[in-house]
């Protein structure tokens, strides 16, 4: 479990492409922590298969290829990284799985005195559980959603986001890995669940339960 709080800008130093999965060698200041931990490389959770002073490496299998922006990327190419969130830590930002719902576009961006504001066309999966004044990952980054409608979302980056993420490093055209809020996906299937399988919250559901 991450937070989206990013906590280093990583490098990709090396690509091995195999038949089943390709590894990925980052240099980072970062300690991975040992052979098995988790890593989150632009909002993926991925394994530490080996480390060593300055470099961490991690195995993407073919259906993480497929679903996220790894497959796209090139040596050299900044990632941001963020390990997992410990029990006593700090939950600064929301909880992240790591686990990319999808893949999104940026459309646009522009600047809004220090800060960036970014609009992101996302598939209906996604934007199904966003919700303006929530909260969402991108690439990995906790943001706060300013706006929703049928195509997708706005999101502010403040300085520090800009300054310690890749984010502001991609303009209109951009993919993007998307990860919608932990909690909106189990509120959805417990209150499917209530309904016997019918899906949506109605009125009669909410006086149930004393809400109306």
């Amino acid at each position: 479990m991450f937070t989206g709080i990013i906590e280093e800008v990583g490098r990709l130093g090396a690509v091995t492409r195999g038949d089943q999965a390709t590894e990925l060698r980052i240099e980072t200041a970062l300690d991975p922590g040992p052979v098995g931990s988790s890593l989150a490389v632009e909002g993926v959770c991925l394994t530490v298969t080996g480390h060593a002073r300055g470099q961490a490496s991690v195995t993407v299998g073919p259906e993480t290829l497929q679903r996220t922006t790894l497959g796209a990327l090139r040596v050299g190419d900044p990632v941001n990284l963020e390990r997992p969130l410990r029990l006593q830590d700090r939950l600064g930002g929301h909880l992240v799985a790591g686990h990319v719902d999808a893949v999104g576009e940026i459309v646009r961006g522009r600047a809004v005195g220090p800060a960036r504001e970014l609009y992101v066309r996302a598939p209906a999966e996604v934007l199904r559980y966003v919700v303006p004044k929530g909260s969402i990952a991108v690439d990995g980054i906790s943001l706060t959603v300013n706006l929703v409608d049928a195509e997708g979302f706005g999101v502010t980056l403040i300085p520090h986001t800009i300054s310690a993420t890749t984010l502001a490093r991609k303009d209109a055209g951009a993919r993007v890995n998307l990860e919608a809020d932990l909690i909106g996906k189990y509120v959805e299937k417990f209150v499917d669940a209530a309904q016997g399988g019918g899906g949506g919250v109605t009125l009669d559901l909410l006086k149930e339960h004393g809400y109306a």
